[in-house]
C-alpha cells in the first residue's frame, strides 16, 4: 500500500524547475553521476540554480567543465566537476577519498541502455550491471561516511520501467549461459538499482540516510538512446508512449531528491513525482521482485563480494 505521504501534486507534465519552486538548497552539498548531458544537466542546474553547492561526476571532464559553465552563466553558480568512471574502482574510491565533509544528496543519474552485443569488463561483468549497478553500489558505499555525515542525507538512483524486463537473474547475471538481450541486461541492472535502495534503506535506517529509486519517464532527448534500435517491436513502444521532454524528464529525481514531504521516506520506487503502485502489469509500478527483501539482500552481499575480489 502507498503511504498517502508519497503522493505529491505534481505529475507527468511537471518539470524539474517546477518541483523545486520555492525550495531552497541553500547550503546543502549535491553530488550528481553522469551529468555532462541530458538528465543530469537538467538536475545540475536546477539545483544549483536553488542554490546547492553542486559537484558533478562524469568520465569526459572537458564536456562536464562546458556543463558546469554553461550553468554558471545561465545560473551565477559555480558546479565543481570531478573525474569518475564506474567501471573504475580506483576512480570511484578516489571520488570518495577527495571529498571533504557530509554530502547530503547523492544523485546516480549516468548509466548506459541497450548495448546491440554482449560486452564484458575485464573482470567479465555485463557492462549494463557492471555500469548501471556496480559502480554506483560502490559509489554509494564508498560515500557512506560522508552521507551519514549529513543530518538527513538521500540517495537517489535512476532507475527505469524497463526493469520490468528482468529480474536479476542470480543463476546467470553475465548472460555465460543463455542468449544475451540487451533489454533483459538492461532491465536486469534497473531492478538492481531499486534492490540497492530496498537493502539501504534497512541497513542504514539508523544513520539518516534516505535511498530511493525512481523511472524518469520515456525520454528522446537524450544519449542514452544512442544505442537504440528502433525494431518493429521497439516502434509499437514508442508509438504507445508519450514521451516526455529533458526538464520533466528530470522531475522526479530532483523531487526525491529535494522535496521537504519526503523527509525520511526511504526504500521506495517513485514515477511521476509519486510513489509507484506494486504491478506485475502496470509498466509505471514497480515489480514485486523489485522490491524482494531476499532479492535485495542477496544482491548486497553478493556485490561487496564482487567488488572486493
Amino acid at each position: 500500500m502507498i503511504d498517502q505521504s508519497t503522493l505529491s501534486r505534481f505529475d507527468k507534465n511537471s518539470t524539474a524547475g517546477e518541483v523545486l519552486l520555492g525550495i531552497d538548497l541553500s547550503g546543502k552539498r549535491v553530488l550528481i553521476t553522469g551529468a555532462s548531458s541530458g538528465l543530469g544537466v537538467e538536475t545540475a542546474r536546477v539545483m544549483a540554480g536553488a542554490g546547492a553547492h553542486v559537484t558533478i561526476a562524469v568520465r569526459n571532464t572537458d564536456a562536464g567543465r562546458a556543463t558546469a559553465q554553461s550553468i554558471a552563466v545561465e545560473t551565477g553558480a559555480n558546479v565543481d566537476v570531478v573525474a569518475l568512471d564506474l567501471l573504475d574502482r580506483t576512480s570511484i574510491k578516489k571520488v570518495a577519498d577527495d571529498w571533504n565533509g557530509p554530502l547530503d544528496i547523492l544523485i546516480n543519474n549516468a548509466g548506459i541502455m541497450a548495448l546491440p552485443t554482449l560486452q564484458l569488463t575485464p573482470e567479465g561483468w555485463e557492462t549494463h550491471f557492471a555500469t548501471n549497478h556496480l559502480g554506483h553500489f560502490a559509489l554509494v558505499v564508498a560515500m557512506h561516511g560522508a552521507l551519514a555525515a549529513s543530518p538527513a542525507a538521500r540517495v537517489v538512483s535512476v532507475a527505469s520501467a524497463t526493469h520490468h524486463q528482468s529480474p536479476v537473474v542470480f543463476e546467470d547475471i553475465h548472460f555465460a549461459d543463455r542468449e544475451y538481450d540487451p533489454w533483459s541486461a538492461y532491465g536486469q541492472s534497473k531492478t538492481a538499482n531499486i534492490l540497492m535502495a530496498v537493502e539501504a534503506a534497512k541497513r542504514w535506517a539508523g544513520d539518516g540516510i534516505s535511498v530511493n529509486a525512481i523511472h524518469p519517464g520515456a525520454i528522446y532527448e537524450t544519449g542514452l538512446l544512442r544505442h537504440v534500435e528502433m525494431t518493429p517491436e521497439m516502434q509499437a513502444i514508442s508509438d504507445q508512449t508519450e514521451f516526455k521532454t529533458v526538464a520533466q524528464g528530470a522531475a522526479t529525481q530532483v523531487f526525491v531528491g529535494a522535496s521537504p514531504s519526503l523527509e525520511g521516506v526511504t526504500g521506495r520506487y517513485f514515477s511521476d513525482c509519486n510513489e509507484a503502485v506494486v504491478s506485475e502489469t502496470d509498466i509505471l509500478g514497480v515489480a514485486p521482485y523489485a522490491y524482494d527483501p531476499e532479492a535485495a539482500r542477496h544482491l548486497w552481499e553478493l556485490s561487496l563480494e564482487m567488488l572486493n575480489a
